[in-house]
């Protein structure tokens, strides 16, 4: 496994672990921000495939 498929895997883990501490109401704007961050790096790391 390359650096890039580590770091998607853990993008994956990191993403799922972020938005199940997602509160129902009355999200934190960083938590958004940070959460769209990482789905943001993590659709240019499988882009390059």
């Amino acid at each position: 496994m390359d650096e890039r498929e580590k770091r998607i895997r853990e993008l994956e883990e990191i993403i799922a672990d972020l938005k199940r501490r997602l509160p129902a109401h009355s999200v934190k704007p960083a938590m958004i921000n940070r959460l769209e961050e990482l789905e943001e790096e993590l659709e240019r790391l499988k882009k390059k495939e």
